[in-house]
């Protein structure tokens, strides 16, 4: 990996704050400087909206003292401003601490030492405002070309790239240094027709490398050719079968479907049900991690930061623990959630680097990075092969999911009808509603066409959102009453 890093604070500080956490008393400390470089182009039709840049850089300090956290943040990098902050954060510690029922405890843990970046074939700031306004031109004349019969009245497409720079230092030997670009490309499109009414989607691109991205994403084909799709959907879309069918989920649907019922009540502070009054609840209680089965053996859910050129791609988390993949569902058995140092003392085991901050003034909180049902070995052909009669959803217009992530619904917008083992004419506004243990339950088959889509997660109190992928394979449910959006 390229190991070029424009870090705009001298390391010595960090660890001078550091030291002075623990001569204040802390029994840990941990000081991140974190700067996030922004430039975005939004547009509408053939006309520029915006462009935009921003930076946010500074310094947030966590430290634990006496069993109780405080955190505080400065965006400024001077020793002097830093020490204040690490005082302020010691006061509010040592301010709380006494109401504390039960001290908070972090978990031994071997922590990182060393640095890292994204490599870019093509710097990605070398993707200048004329550039990104020239693609956002290209996509709304191919898209537009694409619809025949119908009309695109509101086609906005945003390009954002983002510069993610870190370093860590904990007072436990953590020290990590990382540099991470990321790139977003969206269109957020209406199709009109007279007498069929509208259609609405939102197509996403989204990854860390540089600009060579575009290239490989290619989404002036890709959005054109989906429009031509999605203008017969428009058109010739009829309803779903009235009886039980097979369905066959595409990676886009099923890619939600992880994110949402297999991630979120995997995050061990949902599970504590500390996250209850900001992102929700879990059905999932402590007692059945390694015991209780949700889904079959199709049913695994994995969760990798480490994913080269992924949206929520880290190496380390912000408590300095290495990254690696978690398997929150494992053949149907729930397995291990996602944990920070606090929860794994908790829960009596490590942490699996699961702490993340959306920037330098927010705290460290569980989230996700990359989380995907795992493919199979199947082509997609093979998968339908045997179908009569189903429906296939490749892509979803709306869904919502119950507070402890249980029961669902999604209203598919790319959809078609499976005959005899092929896909034959267009599907209009099918409606699957199910629980998750019955959806884990009924996987009959899962083929190998892994893909992802970008994503911003958004949890805690204040709120943060932190760049993540969700996907997997197609994936073949047991038959099912459709319903159809009126």
């Amino acid at each position: 990996m390229n190991m070029v890093l424009y870090l705009k604070i001298d390391p010595i500080t960090l660890h001078r704050v550091v030291d002075r956490g623990r001569e204040l008393g802390a029994q840990y400390v941990e000081a991140r400087f974190q700067d996030d470089y922004r430039v975005s182009v939004s547009t509408r039709n053939d006309k520029v909206l915006a462009v935009t840049s921003s930076r946010s850089s500074g310094v947030g300090i966590r430290v634990l003292v006496n069993g109780s956290l405080g955190f505080a943040s400065t965006n400024s990098t001077t020793l002097s401003d830093i020490l204040e902050v690490v005082e302020l954060a010691v006061s509010q510690a040592k301010a709380t601490s006494k109401l504390r029922k039960k001290p908070i405890e972090f978990s031994d843990e071997k922590l990182g030492d060393g640095k890292y970046s994204v490599d870019e074939k093509r710097s990605l700031l070398g993707l200048n405002v004329e550039e990104m306004i020239k693609l956002a031109m290209e996509i709304y004349r191919a898209a537009k070309s694409s619809v025949k019969e119908a009309k695109l009245p509101f086609f906005v497409t945003d390009i954002r790239l983002h510069i993610q720079e870190k370093l860590v230092v904990t007072s436990d030997g953590a020290r990590v240094e990382s540099r991470v670009p990321r790139l977003y490309i969206t269109s957020s499109l209406t199709i009109m027709h007279p007498q069929k009414g509208t259609l609405q989607r939102s197509i996403e691109f989204g990854g860390s490398g540089g600009a060579e991205l575009v290239e490989k994403w290619n989404p002036v084909k890709t959005i054109s050719e989906e429009q031509a799709r999605l203008e017969r959907v428009l058109l010739r879309g009829v309803a779903p079968p009235s009886e039980k069918v097979p369905v066959v989920l595409g990676p886009e649907v099923v890619g939600l479907i992880a994110h949402e019922s297999a991630g979120h009540p995997m995050e061990a502070d949902r599970i504590l049900g500390r996250e209850a009054a900001q992102a929700g609840e879990s059905y999932v209680k402590p007692e059945y991690i390694g015991s209780f089965r949700v889904g079959n053996r199709y049913a695994t859910v994995i969760d990798d930061p480490t994913i080269p050129n992924s949206y929520g791609f880290f190496l380390y988390d912000d408590e300095g623990v290495k990254a690696r993949p978690r398997f929150l569902y494992k053949e149907g058995l729930i397995n291990e959630p996602l944990h920070n140092r606090h929860t794994a003392r908790i829960f009596n085991t490590k942490s699996n680097g699961a702490a993340r901050s959306m920037d330098y003034a927010s705290e460290p909180i569980i989230r996700m990075s990359n989380t995907y049902i795992a493919p199979g070995d199947m082509d997609f052909d093979e998968l339908i092969e045997d179908i009569d009669l189903g429906v296939y959803v490749k892509s979803y217009m709306e869904w919502n999911i119950d507070d402890v992530r249980w029961n669902q619904r999604y209203v598919g917008l790319e959809a078609y009808t499976i005959r005899k083992g092929e896909l034959d004419e267009p599907v209009r506004n099918p409606v699957l509603e199910f629980t998750t243990g019955w959806f884990y339950s009924s996987i009959l088959g899962v083929d190998k066409n892994l893909e992802f889509y970008p994503g911003t997660c958004g949890k805690g109190e204040p709120s943060q959102g932190v760049p993540v992928w969700f996907g997997g394979p197609n994936v073949k449910l047991s038959r099912m009453k459709i319903g159809v959006l009126s």
